[in-house]
């Protein structure tokens, strides 16, 4: 049994509350009928777009708790931002870019400045190539990465950048793009954790793999609604893989006692929850290995 803390934060929230967790539960599965998805029929709001990618982890989520756990820097577990040409279909670039941002939220946490350039120039490439390079501040982020101690700046801008970029490709009818670089960076962030996982028997990063079983619900939703897409429709079916080998991960919730917060200057009553996971040896070592064959065929490894 493992238990820990539900994180529900979206990708602005992740910088600020990089040293507090949050006590939410990730919603769940959406009630649809799913032969609506498969028949192109089903349009997913901006608002139930929004809920979902604010229940997907962030890169600097997925970083900020392997930096806590003490565990030494690795480049053996990023991707080379130089295979990752702009050269190919912009379905590609949009997952490459979204792989992309979790590297970088990983090298960040560990203020690997000189290895980031490089892939702050991948990332610059990938989205002026998708015409969004314009909310990607290369020059000011490099400056941070390259001459700053200031980490948090450094996050918050890479963060919004990210948010901004994702923002203006569903604006302009992009939306089956956003979808893709979402699942870019929700893939990479569980391929970095499962490769921490496979040197260090840590109970928190095990709990973390298994709740994603719900977070690929929802981002298999959100993909299905482009599933009419040939290349799309391929990611699904490799997702999909993924999704079978978290059929024996169980999610149970303990409520917590309630909790006074104030936001908006007002006092407000929140229900705690914590979650248990339960996942075996053999569960977690076929995620660990479906993940890695389908992570690494995409970053031409």
């Amino acid at each position: 049994m493992m238990k820990t803390m539900i994180k529900n934060m979206s990708f602005l929230l992740a910088v600020a509350l990089l040293t507090s967790a949050c006590g939410q539960r990730p919603s769940e599965s959406l009630e649809v009928d799913m032969d609506d998805v498969e028949a192109g029929e089903l349009q997913i709001s901006s608002e139930t777009m929004n809920e979902i990618i604010q229940n997907i982890a962030s890169p600097i989520e997925v970083a900020a708790l392997i930096s806590s756990l003490n565990i030494p820097f690795s480049t053996s577990y990023l991707a080379d931002p130089e295979k990752l040409s702009t050269s190919t279909t912009s379905f590609e670039m949009a997952f490459y870019l979204g792989a992309l941002s979790a590297d970088l939220g990983y090298l960040n946490m560990y203020e690997k400045t000189g290895t980031s350039v490089n892939y702050l120039s991948s990332i610059n490439r990938l989205a002026d190539a998708l015409q969004i390079g314009q909310f990607f501040d290369f020059a000011t982020i490099k400056r941070l990465a390259t001459t700053s101690s200031d980490l948090d700046s450094l996050m918050f801008i890479s963060v919004n950048s990210f948010n901004n970029m994702d923002d203006y490709l569903r604006e302009t009818g992009r939306s089956n793009l956003s979808a893709l670089m979402i699942a870019g960076v929700w893939l990479e962030g569980l391929y970095l954790a499962t490769q921490v996982a496979t040197q260090n028997n840590n109970e928190d990063l095990k709990s973390m793999i298994g709740e994603q079983k719900l977070i690929l619900n929802d981002l298999l939703l959100v993909l299905g609604n482009y599933r009419n897409e040939e290349i799309i429709q391929g990611y699904i079916t490799d997702l999909e893989a993924i999704k079978r080998a978290y059929d024996d991960v169980k999610i149970t919730y303990e409520v917590g006692e309630p909790q006074t917060i104030e936001k908006d200057g007002m006092l407000m009553v929140v229900q705690s929850e914590t979650s248990q996971v339960t996942m075996s040896e053999v569960t977690l070592q076929q995620i660990i290995e479906v993940t890695r064959e389908i992570r690494n065929m995409y970053m031409n490894i």
